[in-house]
């Protein structure tokens, strides 16, 4: 599990500037390989110095730098079951909470969410919620808030698809460039509000090919990057169209919104997400590629371009730098709450953050205690709600 999540293998040259590259966090986002040609004058965050540098991705083949990394890994302590929420509350002033699995699955509000939610407000602390699910932006997240019946501004909120956005506009993304969307309406949205050029999305997602003899098909050499989320219209179409993007335009860019392997569609079950198969992924691979190995929507461009995405959602540091630079919020007094080892705690922890894991969503006990299991939270309960039940407790 560590070595797919915390592979970071992407490295920065510093073309400008005064700050000190060595603090900059933009070296933790999970890209590799990408031959970014668009220089960041002007990043969201490098580093505490007010002075900003200039980066251009180094597209040098980086293993040598992820197993240095990961000898270099530091095994945590096992996460303790969280007896006092008092305390937790008391040492740090921000919540970021995950959604899917922690504040709903589906469509459908976890028990005692709305009153731990509301004692957290009175308490004076500030709430923040990340989403890696990208097929939707922050205002039609913020009208899902409102039909579940909680009251949450947009500007607290923070999903993968406006973290695609934000990134191009970090790295000062040309305006007269396109973005090819691999995706559902939320990157649409996001990518329309930022004054970007885009094409794909749900409208590519009845097209088809006829595999003719001689046939070839056309691309837009204008498209500088191809995004790629939770598609469930996700076709053959699409996978070629990408690919020829990221493999004969110039510099094109391929950032992937999260490689989550499952994801909570509804309460009932969990779903393939965009890290894990899907039967287009998986009949394309094995019948392209002859292996299986990495069956996404992420993992089909990848394996037909042989280019590492950019991941600008969980576990990548990217959105808690956002974050902390948008709200002036020191790490050190966040605590990330989540109910994903691989990409909720490992976000907390890249950041320098107090993680909780809650087990209301993907990870089950069994799971965290396994002696397989690298990666520990600082503590861990049922579910959010807790918070009320131990505060009562230790009264």
């Amino acid at each position: 599990m560590l070595s797919r999540t915390t592979a970071i293998a992407a490295s920065l040259s510093v073309s400008a500037g005064s700050a000190n590259p060595s603090k900059s966090n933009y070296s933790r986002l999970l890209g590799l390989n990408n031959n970014l040609s668009y220089t960041a004058s002007n990043p969201v965050i490098v580093s505490s110095n007010s002075n900003f540098a200039s980066f251009a991705w180094n597209t040098s083949n980086n293993s040598n730098y992820t197993k240095s990394r990961m000898e270099r890994f530091t095994t945590r302590a096992s996460a303790q079951p969280l007896t006092n929420a008092d305390e937790l509350i008391d040492s740090v002033q921000t919540f970021i909470f995950d959604c899917d699995g922690v504040i709903w699955k589906g469509d459908k509000l976890i028990d005692g969410v709305p009153e731990t939610l509301d004692l957290l407000r009175s308490k004076g602390k500030r709430l923040v919620f990340v989403t890696n699910n990208s097929t939707k932006s922050r205002k039609q997240y913020g009208k899902k808030f409102e039909t579940l019946g909680l009251n949450v501004n947009e500007e607290e909120i923070f999903a993968s698809s406006f973290a695609a956005a934000a990134y191009l506009k970090s790295i000062n993304f040309p305006k007269d460039k396109k973005v090819y969307v691999i995706g559902e309406e939320g990157i649409l949205k996001e990518l329309e509000l930022a004054g970007y050029q885009y094409l794909g999305g749900p409208e590519d997602g009845g097209k088809k090919i006829d595999l003719k003899p001689g046939f070839l098909m056309e691309h837009d050499e204008n498209v500088g990057a191809v995004v790629v989320g939770f598609d469930r219209n996700f076709n053959y179409y699409k996978i070629q169209y990408g690919t020829l993007c990221i493999r004969e335009n110039p510099g094109c860019l391929f950032i992937a919104t999260n490689r989550d392997a499952v994801t909570h569609l509804t309460d009932a079950q969990e779903w393939a997400g965009s890290f894990l198969s899907s039967l287009v992924a998986l009949c394309v691979l094995i019948t392209l590629f002859s292996t299986a190995w990495w069956l996404s929507m992420v993992g089909a461009i990848r394996g037909s371009t042989q280019r590492e995405p950019l991941v600008v959602g969980k576990p990548s540091t990217f959105m808690m730098d956002y974050l902390a630079n948008e709200f002036g919020i020191l790490k050190s007094q966040i605590c990330m709450v989540g109910d994903r080892l691989d990409t909720d705690i490992l976000f907390g922890q890249n950041g320098g953050c107090k993680t909780l894991l809650v087990l209301s969503g993907v990870t089950t006990l069994s799971v965290l205690q396994s002696p397989n299991n690298s990666i520990q939270p600082d503590f861990y309960t049922n579910k959010i709600s807790d918070f009320l039940s131990l505060k009562a407790t230790t009264v």
